[in-house]
């Protein structure tokens, strides 16, 4: 891309955003990715934009109430791929939640948006994973019903940064680092190791995005003179939400900034 080519990271995103075909929407990203990294993107953090109320997304999967999603046996090839459209379906959800929380907020530091840039980019890599995992065993991203309980999380924190940080990241997103590794024991006894290969790299960058979701909610908390366990506790009540449930895949939450002592008082709780 060259310099009369530059190109707002916000408004990038926006329109990322909006785009709701996943090959597109992907890359688009991947445009936004290669101008940071040939450094022609304009960060324009103070830019007003006006994100919609719900990202842009195909006509299939339908959405339906997480109640209804049927579960199914890992056992038959079918049942297989329904998992993976699953996570592949949190994955696309996983784009547009970075894309938003760049296009979203405005007048944070550029590290905030460089960094949600490069979480867009690698949702968007696990995506694609993941699409050919589908197309493999003759299904797509599409193919399976699915739910919209991370877009709603973001629909309920699109009027406070450090609300969103606390309850995408640090809840919804770690929670992902506690179910992965068994997932990937029941595809790999299922015989399926391509697929939990592709888990592989998705819990690795997941630890990173997690750990970013972090680093800005303490940040924030700092910024605002706020004690970030008990504004986390005080958010999760605000929004109804259940806080982190143990077992905690300990290691990985401690590498993406939790504290042994934050995970204390998450168990503490639930068990009471």
């Amino acid at each position: 891309m060259t310099q009369s080519a530059r190109q707002e990271l916000r408004a990038g995103a926006l329109a990322a955003l909006v785009e709701s075909d996943p090959r597109q929407k992907c890359m688009l990203v991947s445009t936004l990715w290669g101008a940071h990294r040939a450094g022609v993107l304009d960060l324009a953090v103070g830019t007003s934009l006006s994100p919609p109320d719900i990202a842009g997304r195909p006509s299939r999967p339908a959405l339906v109430h997480p109640a209804r999603v049927p579960k199914r046996r890992l056992g038959s090839p079918v049942g297989r791929a329904a998992l993976i459209h699953a996570i592949a379906h949190i994955e696309f959800n996983a784009i547009n939640l970075a894309l938003d929380a760049i296009a979203r907020f405005p007048d944070m530091p550029v590290a905030y948006y460089e960094d949600w840039l490069s979480v867009a980019t690698e949702e968007a890599h696990h995506f694609e994973l993941l699409q050919e995992r589908l197309q493999a065993s003759r299904h797509d991203y599409g193919d399976f019903l699915a739910h919209e309980g991370l877009w709603e999380a973001a629909s309920k924190t699109r009027h406070d940064v450090l609300a969103r940080m606390a309850l995408v990241p640090r809840m919804l997103e770690a929670r992902g680092l506690d179910v992965t590794p068994g997932l990937q024991q029941r595809l790999r006894s299922a015989g399926d190791e391509a697929s939990a290969s592709v888990l592989d790299i998705i819990l690795r960058d997941e630890v990173g995005h997690v750990a970013i979701g972090n680093r800005w909610f303490d940040h924030l908390c700092l910024q605002r003179a706020l004690d970030p366990t008990e504004t986390f506790l005080t958010l999760c009540r605000e929004h109804g939400i259940k806080t982190p449930q143990p077992p905690f895949n300990t290691a990985a939450r401690v590498a993406a900034g939790f504290s042994p002592e934050e995970l204390e008082v998450f168990s503490k709780l639930a068990a009471v």
